[in-house]
């Protein structure tokens, strides 16, 4: 189920601001803040479809959402995630595939594209 409101269940609404909103190696300790909240693809998808630039939002970086923004630039990010959570209720491995890290399977098919390309 989608959360509309999701901003006062979000796990980090009691942490300072200035605790997401860092730089380099400070941003795995705030991105650790996003595991296990309950709306943390809510977040995700308000900071993907409304390009935000900056902070760490639902667990990911600006680097790992500007990637992502490239790769879909037209994308409703949240059609895609709530699609993805629908289809398989649970499953991380749905959000992973959605957001286009599909875990040990793409790194497979990546590996066989470089190997018929004679990259190793």
């Amino acid at each position: 189920m989608w959360v509309e409101d999701w901003t006062p269940r979000a796990a980090c609404k009691s942490a300072s601001p200035d605790q997401l909103f860092v730089r380099g190696a400070e941003q795995n300790k705030a991105k650790q803040v996003c595991q296990g909240c309950p709306v943390r693809t809510e977040c995700l998808a308000e900071a993907l479809d409304n390009q935000i630039e900056w902070g760490v939002w639902g667990g990911m970086t600006e680097r790992e959402r500007r990637a992502l923004l490239r790769r879909r630039p037209n994308a409703s990010w949240r059609q895609v995630l709530e699609t993805a959570r629908t289809q398989t209720p649970g499953q991380p491995r749905a959000a992973r595939e959605a957001l286009g890290r599909g875990g040990a399977g793409r790194r497979r098919a990546d590996r066989g594209a470089r190997e018929r390309r004679g990259d190793r």
